[in-house]
């Protein structure tokens, strides 16, 4: 597959008239009017859900001015959530014990997303510089990966530590797509997710996929879920999120786990999932997005891919990741805006 010469502002554009819909409802400001409990955007869909929702606590914006907000992080040993706006190329930090912001890396390289490995050190996955860094505990920059058979990544996503040591991550190529979130250019290599082991050892473990971007693993690290988004530039792309199983530092079995397409107002509709997180239980919580209100925030799947839980935003939901001193808030990204919300959901993974 050869990338469109189109970028996602020219997505945006094409779903302006329905994404573009104003939310003329609630304020999330800091003087908005109170909500009533329960949480009215919380949503079961199905039963099942209704042991992770919480009665008493709302959803809360707490920051905002961002230009496109996405890579939301937790990092257990500092008790802060890292996330990056890209276009403004930067990378923030929210801290748990009093609410502060702070800007924390001006320029960013145009990261997108973050995660922590298991020794605390953060890495961002860069479209600017087509590649995947580690920050060292001294400052310094580790690049990880910034090329595979000798070419030059289209512009890394997101991506996940495995227990084994190695990090796996998405290359769809979105920040070499035009000048907003990176640096136009050609995409080199087809879309895929890669394997990056322990010892240095680089790896290409499926392209079967149109563009892939969020990637997260079941609670055991035997599956591998990553969200599409190819239907932002292929027309045939299916709007969903797919699973593997993991054999080792192959993947297998490759299949549809979920649809995002839903029925809002009596109308079948579909957005795109982006970035993924898994809780204890396996149920999968997806930003969803691109269609407007009643459809736009967070989907929650059942193990089975079925959709049990909806949290509705006021704004295209990018990314999630549960944080907290108890991994029970789950932290969204949603265009301008950083959301949380508390649940009774355990998120799997510390990122």
């Amino acid at each position: 597959m050869n990338s469109p010469n189109t970028n996602r502002r020219s997505f945006i554009t094409t779903l302006g008239a329905i994404a573009a819909t104003p939310l003329l409802g609630r304020d999330y400001g800091p003087d908005a009017p109170p909500v009533r409990y329960p949480e009215p955007d919380v949503i079961a869909l199905e039963p099942s859900f209704g042991k992770y929702k919480i009665g008493n606590t709302p959803i809360e914006r707490l920051h905002t001015g961002m230009y496109w907000a996405e890579g939301p992080a937790w990092s257990g040993r500092g008790n802060y959530l890292v996330w990056s706006d890209i276009p403004k190329n930067v990378q923030h930090r929210w801290l748990q014990d009093d609410g502060g912001v702070t800007t924390i890396r001006n320029p960013s390289n145009y990261s997108n997303g973050n995660t922590f490995d298991r020794e605390g050190r953060q890495i961002s996955f860069e479209h600017g510089t087509r590649r995947v860094a580690r920050y060292e505990p001294d400052g310094t920059v580790t690049v990880l990966a910034d090329k595979y058979n000798g070419k030059p990544f289209n512009a890394p996503n997101d991506g996940a530590v495995h227990p084994d040591g190695s990090l796996w991550f998405t290359d769809p190529g979105y920040g070499s797509l035009g000048n907003y979130e990176g640096f136009k250019g050609e995409l080199l290599l087809k879309e895929a997710v890669y394997r990056l082991d322990k010892s240095g050892k680089l790896e290409k473990v499926t392209d079967d996929i149109f563009k892939p971007n969020g990637l997260c693993f079941s609670p055991d690290y035997k599956n591998v879920y990553i969200a599409d988004t190819g239907a932002s530039h292929y027309p045939d792309a299916p709007k969903n999120i797919k699973v593997w199983d993991v054999d080792g530092s192959k993947l297998k079995n490759g299949r549809e786990f979920a649809s995002m397409k839903m029925f809002v107002d009596g109308e079948e509709v579909a957005g795109l999932a982006d970035g993924i997180r898994c809780d204890r239980d396996g149920n999968i919580w997806s930003s969803a997005g691109w269609v407007g209100e009643g459809y736009d925030g967070v989907h929650i799947f059942s193990p089975e891919g079925q959709r049990i839980g909806q949290i509705k935003l006021p704004e295209i939901c990018s990314n999630v990741c549960f944080g907290g001193p108890r991994r029970n808030r789950l932290f969204m990204t949603a265009s301008r805006g950083l959301y949380a919300v508390y649940t009774e959901a355990l998120g799997a993974h510390w990122c």
